[in-house]
């Protein structure tokens, strides 16, 4: 059935976009369409109002239950911890109802937190305490700043003009496209999206598949709490994200570029915009760039409010106006993607990269960092450092000095790094000295660098409660596809949320059994990586843990 839907959605291609469709007459009817609206939709597309109905009901923002939203509070892991969001529930509810609330997961502000989004502006820090004025001038105050530093300025350098744009594609462009992708090859750049899998791999399957349409996709769907490293490269570093996918798009015969963003972060939609506009103005984009053959546009598609559309096949389906369900797999995506079109998915950091690898060489860049983890990564610290903001590092770097050197320590006490997201390590405090930036050494020790965000969790922070937490943002952020994780997700939620607030006690093999089952059961690495840091819980903190476990 996904098959057909998805030659459907192509029919009309990505100018006319179901997924954008549904979501302005969501904005429109106020949070859900009317059924005359989608049933027009269903029929305009020929996909039957089950499935349109189905896809809304997926997204956050398109869903029935959250109509007449008027102000979202953050929930995030790096809020949580803070320990900031029950001030601002309480701020917030001297000005509306209770029913006009709403949620997000994280909005990127995990540096200072006390974050929420208003009328599609995000505020954090003391603006809380502004709110009365933020609601009556409707005006969006400067906030939000945090600190960039960088031991090697990759991601972190001087690519902001648009004269250096087009130098760098004037040069890309005189040389045969086979040739950048060799550079891309020499660098032995890993995906930063979690999975660290060889960039070059997928352009090459790409490149090798005959089509008349192809589409190079970038992922800014950054939804793991505590992670603002896309963000911070959407607006302040937009060319070379855009240039990355043009490099990818050469490369690889594609002539699309769609960049999936973040509803929560409404400045990087706008900040993106702009800067495809203005390529556009300088002739830039579209046919015949520069007197070459290589013809490229981009889409920036506006996600709804889907945690699992970090997974690139579950955001394919989005783009397509499904349900965010993964695929199962093959066909890859490289072979078989957006619209049945061969396409590659990279977030945001990875294609990045390949703009300063273009610029200088690939055996530049694999001269930076480990054996297997070449050049440099972008660390997101949260508001417990001292330092809180962006750090870029070679690969390799001591986490120790991350940590003093460019962190300054902890504002208080902290027991423990949640790193790499929801699915990554949970590292005690007396392992960081034995651990690096690459994806090895935390391989090697039990745990995940994935996105490199660093929440931390304060020594008074109950770990049964952080715990508790996790599994709640994974149930409710399952696709539901495979019965492993929507159960299973679930179901480890209600004993972790019995243990901490009704002193029930869980029954430790039990437990393990159902982390054994979603690891293994599931389709995803979404079931199948919430177990990591359960584990490690259970491992370096089973003292404080042994009350809630028989």
């Amino acid at each position: 059935m996904s098959r057909n839907l998805s030659a459907l959605s192509g029919r009309k291609g990505l100018k006319k976009n179901l997924f954008e469709q549904m979501a302005q007459i969501s904005v429109n009817d106020g949070g859900s369409p009317a059924e005359a609206h989608l049933a027009k939709l269903a029929d305009e597309f020929l996909m039957g109002d089950a499935n349109t109905y189905g896809s809304i009901t997926a997204y956050d923002f398109m869903k029935p239950e959250n109509r007449g939203k008027e102000i979202y509070v953050c929930n995030g892991s790096a809020c949580l911890c803070a320990g900031t969001q029950d001030e601002v529930q309480e701020k917030i509810l001297e000005h509306f109802d209770a029913a006009a609330i709403g949620h997000m997961t994280c909005l990127g502000r995990c540096h200072e937190n006390s974050a929420f989004s208003y009328k599609n502006q995000n505020y954090s820090g003391n603006s809380i305490n502004q709110l009365a004025e933020i609601i009556k001038k409707e005006k969006h105050s400067k906030n939000g700043r945090y600190s960039v530093s960088a031991a090697r300025p990759v991601l972190t350098g001087d690519f902001r003009s648009f004269e250096a744009f087009r130098t760098l594609l004037e040069k890309t462009l005189a040389r045969p496209s086979a040739e950048i992708l060799g550079e891309i090859r020499d660098s032995e750049i890993r995906g930063r999206g979690g999975a660290g899998f060889p960039m070059h791999i997928k352009w090459e399957s790409c490149r090798n598949e005959i089509s008349d349409e192809k589409f190079i996709i970038c992922n800014a769907d950054e939804g793991d709490p505590g992670a603002f490293s896309d963000r911070y490269l959407l607006e302040e570093q937009p060319l070379m994200v855009l240039f990355g996918m043009m490099v990818a798009g050469y490369c690889t015969g594609a002539n699309w570029g769609v960049i999936f963003i973040r509803a929560e972060y409404p400045e990087a939609v706008e900040i993106i915009q702009q800067a495809i506009h203005k390529l556009h103005e300088l002739n830039l984009l579209g046919d015949q760039i520069l007197n070459s053959e290589f013809n490229f546009n981009f889409k920036v598609i506006k996600a709804q409010g889907a945690y699992i559309c970090g997974e690139e096949t579950a955001l394919i389906n989005a783009i397509e106006g499904q349900r965010p369900e993964v695929r199962t797999r093959p066909p890859f995506p490289a072979k078989q993607g957006l619209f049945l079109k061969p396409t590659v998915v990279n977030n945001v950091e990875t294609l990045a990269a390949a703009t300063w690898i273009v610029q200088h060489s690939g055996k530049e860049y694999a001269a930076m960092g480990t054996e297997k983890s070449r050049g440099t990564k972008l660390i997101s610290l949260d508001g417990l450092f001292q330092k809180p903001g962006i750090v870029e590092v070679e690969m390799g770097t001591p986490l120790g000095t991350v940590i003093e050197e460019y962190g300054g320590g902890f504002r208080k006490g902290v027991k423990a790094l949640h790193i790499g997201g929801p699915l990554g390590g949970i590292v005690p405090i007396e392992k960081i000295n034995s651990l690096s930036i690459d994806f090895e050494s935390f391989a090697s020790q039990g745990f995940l660098l994935g996105h490199a965000s660093v929440v931390c969790i304060p020594e008074d922070f109950p770990m049964i409660k952080y715990l508790e937490h996790l599994f709640e943002f994974a149930a409710f952020e399952s696709c539901g596809k495979c019965f492993p994780c929507r159960l299973g997700t679930k179901r480890a939620h209600q004993m972790l949320s019995g243990a901490a607030h009704e002193m029930k006690a869980i029954d430790r093999n039990l437990f393990m059994d159902l982390l054994s089952t979603l690891q293994q059961g599931s389709l995803c690495a979404h079931g199948g990586g919430i177990p990591l840091p359960a584990r490690n819980a259970l491992q370096y903190f089973n003292d404080e843990l042994s009350l809630h476990f028989s």
